[in-house]
């Protein structure tokens, strides 16, 4: 078994098992992007539907890692990559529209249950809430740039002994196998990209930490504790990422600035660490925010004064399909998920695209010239 082999294979598991779990470790009072009292999380319905989706996700995926194991192994490695990503986002198409069509029963049957109907639905806020956050501090995102920094100004000063033609690419077994003439957007199209990255991953953590902290008056202790652990282990994750990346991409320019200074073992091992660390960063991502307010609690609904008569407020307003959120009454620029684990934009806030689609256009506009 290959190593480029591996990597795909990982990948469409992990992606495969994910999907199989997400309806278990979203909050509980959403399905498929539908928010429900927390009287009714137990509805039977609404278990079936959750354990309709992940049945049918678990034999797609198990179908499709039989058909990746018997004909992946046989393919070069052009055809393997065309496979692996044509099966990834297969899988990612398939939960899509598996999650679409739930979301769409579970809206009907909202509405016929009239589960909101009679409850009394308040905005929850505790001042106190703000002071238990420990998210990271933004400005330790600005330590790695201190990195591009540095490969920027070396790679200005070795410019001129630099060969005509630069490695852009390297393949699975670590040797270059694409390069373009030398100019200067090529010689230092890495290390911009990677500080464009940088910054993009400070924004986030920026206006996360200025997010509100949405706490849900139906169940305030568990829902203040998924709060809670969701803004400190992201930003966490978040970090890691990019001191990962930020180490990636200066072992790929070090080796372009001086040729075979690093091991063809090194630079074919690295990016499987990479994708190892981060597969597990998201896993153990998942584990600690989805065993809180979740069916993986494996606990009653927490009681106390407020829950017992109130809901928190009904937002499917302002979801569109249960996965956009698009509300201009809300100053946050980012909020979590309504299906699965993590952060999403409000859309109806210009900052949230200046933080992500900026830097995205620019990495494809400096990328085009390689």
């Amino acid at each position: 078994m290959d190593m480029e082999f591996m990597i795909f294979f990982l990948t469409v598991l992990f992606v495969g098992v994910l999907q199989i779990f997400i309806p278990f470790i979203t909050k509980r009072s959403v399905v498929f992007g539908v928010s429900i009292p927390y009287e009714q999380v137990r509805h039977p319905q609404v278990i079936r539907y959750k354990k309709t989706y992940a049945v049918i996700t678990a034999i797609i995926t198990l179908a499709v890692l039989a058909v990746l194991m018997i004909q992946g192994q046989n393919l070069n490695e052009t055809r393997q990559a065309l496979l692996g990503i044509v099966f990834t986002f297969g899988l990612l198409l398939v939960g899509l529209s598996l999650y679409f069509y739930f979301h769409f029963k579970m809206t009907k049957l909202k509405q016929a249950k009239k589960w909101f109907g009679s409850v009394k639905k308040v905005y929850y806020a505790d001042l106190k809430t703000r002071s238990k956050d420990e998210m990271l501090a933004s400005f330790v995102y600005l330590i790695p740039v201190i990195i591009s920094l540095g490969l920027i100004a070396l790679t200005i000063n070795l410019y001129d002994q630099l060969p005509s033609q630069i490695p852009t690419h390297w393949g699975p077994n670590g040797q270059p196998d694409a390069f373009s003439d030398k100019s200067w957007m090529v010689a230092l199209g890495l290390p911009i990209i990677l500080l464009i990255m940088q910054l993009m991953f400070y924004g986030i953590n920026v206006f996360t930490k200025r997010s509100g902290i949405k706490i849900n008056a139906g169940n305030v202790k568990s829902s203040e504790l998924r709060q809670l652990r969701l803004r400190k282990y992201s930003s966490w994750f978040l970090f890691v990422v990019e001191v990962l990346m930020t180490l990636l991409f200066a072992i790929l320019h070090l080796n372009l600035l001086y040729e075979n200074i690093i091991s063809n073992l090194l630079m074919m091992i690295t990016p499987i660490i990479f994708l190892v660390i981060v597969l597990g960063g998201t896993i153990w991502l998942a584990i600690k925010v989805g065993s809180v307010d979740s069916d993986l609690e494996g606990k009653e609904i927490i009681a106390d004064s407020v829950s017992k008569k109130v809901e928190g407020i009904d937002e499917d307003q302002y979801w569109k399909g249960g996965l956009f959120y698009f509300n201009r009454n809300d100053p946050s620029i980012f909020v979590e998920k309504r299906f699965g684990i993590g952060f999403t934009i409000n859309y109806a806030n210009p900052i949230g695209y200046l933080i992500l689609v900026v830097p995205i256009v620019l990495i494809i506009i400096i990328t085009s010239v390689f």
